[in-house]
């Protein structure tokens, strides 16, 4: 019951009340960059859950079974990086093999996957969290979902604005961030669903 209690928590926490871009701000750059067209959200998301997963299933076991043995655990951060670097050219080449649309309209966002601070804060969260291995598996999945479903959220409002009258002075990014602002705060109802389940 306590299992399926947290499972239940990290997946409400990491999808509505504590999301990466929305709450966090973090992976804004994809989230703003890529969110034009459906598909290159929906690849971007599926893209970015995948190398969370992955990172998350080698950083966890290098940190508790090497870094802090060793008493090296200020080096997570360099070794995360390199993890993540890793699984990014390895997506990079199953889709410039396989989807070859796809990697072309991803374009240069997605060698910046590596730098991607929403995936590096995802392995050190769990790391840092009172996470078990699974729990810390599942944590990266469930902030991958929440990733993708606010990027096709927003690239859903984005293909709404383009059929707007938006003023002139407002054009292009200064409306792509106000509307990235309101869907934030729509998000914000969200706020103390846990409590309200579970109360407290």
């Amino acid at each position: 019951m306590d299992l399926a209690r947290n499972l239940i928590i990290i997946l409400i926490t990491c999808v509505l009340t504590e999301n990466l871009v929305l709450s966090q701000f973090l992976g804004v750059c994809p989230f703003l960059g890529v969110s034009k067209k459906t598909s290159s959200s929906l690849g971007m998301g599926l893209m970015i859950t995948f190398v969370m997963v992955c990172a998350t299933m080698l950083t966890y076991p290098i940190y508790n079974f090497i870094l802090m043995p060793l008493n090296i655990e200020f080096m997570n951060t360099i070794s995360f990086i390199l993890i993540i670097a890793l699984f990014v050219q390895l997506t990079e080449m199953i889709l410039k093999k396989h989807l070859p649309p796809l990697y072309k309209s991803l374009g240069i966002y997605l060698p910046l996957m590596v730098t991607n601070c929403a995936i590096l804060a995802v392995t050190i969260l769990n790391v840092s969290g009172d996470f078990n291995f699974g729990e810390a598996l599942f944590n990266a999945f469930c902030s991958g979902i929440g990733f993708l479903l606010v990027m096709l959220i927003f690239s859903g409002v984005r293909a709404r604005m383009e059929r707007c009258d938006v003023p002139v002075s407002l054009r292009g990014m200064p409306i792509t961030l106000i509307a990235a602002g309101i869907v934030s705060i729509s998000f914000l109802g969200f706020g103390g669903i846990v409590e309200g389940i579970f109360g407290g």
